[in-house]
């Protein structure tokens, strides 16, 4: 009687030891191949984005009705999410500069956090949750439907009709969420700032003009557009290579999302570092 469970134990952590030095095998390998595919992708979408569109050959009609869902699904959530995290961060910086003396530089602060790190990010975030993660299963019914397999049998390109509409849709709706996002920032901090934290108008404005530059505007622009292409890859290539049936597709789409929330954390980090390092504030 002792000796059977510790027999079962024994063979219980026999098991775990095994499937982990496994996993440890397999995932660098099969992450390499996720990437690789992912770049590969992407590299092939965006040719086939800029000779299209140079030949005339790019699908409109297919652009169109993914940009106008992608905004539908998108736009009210970017504002719902706008609003809390910059009255946030108005509230947390003007405490900030309470303590320090400095009330004044509040509207500076806010601005600047708004316009180079909240808007992009948290539009690129909601992308990924909300469209990525539509995009991504409807590739992934299409793939175990074999509707991909048969328009490559027919000639008809699935990454020229599929992919490429999505991406350029992505793009520029992540840019327009992007400046829609700035903008709500920015009124949020004005109106915490002004009513709630007893702010001076002028100040808060004359600040924000001062220190947030076209630059930052700019940076937010790319950084948005950068998102959206990262964003649309991932689900793309999740959806396309998605196999197993319908519990094959929810894998898809849950990988989808959690892959492109960390590449988009890792890019904005890169990003922030080379524009500091790149254009330094010599002066406040």
């Amino acid at each position: 009687m002792t000796t059977e469970p510790a027999g079962r134990e024994s063979t219980a952590v026999d098991e775990i030891t095994d499937w982990t030095k496994g996993y440890l095998r397999r995932h660098p390998v099969a992450s390499l191949r996720t990437v690789g595919g992912q770049v590969v992708l992407g590299g092939a979408a965006i040719r086939y984005l800029c000779t299209d569109v140079a030949t005339g050959r790019f699908p409109v009609g297919e652009f169109v009705r993914q940009a106008s869902f992608m905004v539908k699904t998108s736009y009210v959530p970017t504002v719902a999410v706008a609003l809390p995290i910059s009255a946030t961060l108005s509230i947390q910086f003007g405490l900030l500069a309470g303590q320090v003396g400095a009330t004044s530089l509040a509207g500076a602060a806010s601005g600047l956090a708004v316009i180079r790190q909240s808007a992009p990010l948290v539009t690129a975030m909601l992308l990924a949750a909300a469209v990525g993660s539509a995009v991504c299963s409807d590739l992934g019914a299409r793939t175990i439907r074999e509707e991909i397999d048969a328009m490559e049998v027919m000639g008809v390109s699935a990454l020229r009709r599929l992919v490429v509409p999505r991406l350029a849709a992505c793009v520029l709706v992540a840019m327009g969420l992007t400046g829609l996002s700035c903008f709500i920032g920015f009124l949020a901090g004005y109106l915490f700032n002004v009513y709630v934290q007893n702010g001076t108008p002028g100040s808060f404005l004359a600040t924000f003009s001062s220190f947030a530059t076209t630059g930052d505007l700019y940076l937010a622009m790319v950084k948005s557009a950068v998102f959206g292409t990262i964003v649309a890859v991932v689900a793309c290539e999740k959806g396309l290579s998605a196999r197993g049936g319908p519990g094959g597709v929810a894998n898809a789409v849950n990988a989808a999302v959690v892959a492109s929330i960390i590449l988009l954390m890792l890019v904005d980090v890169g990003f922030t570092e080379m524009y500091t390092i790149l254009f330094p504030r010599t002066t406040l």
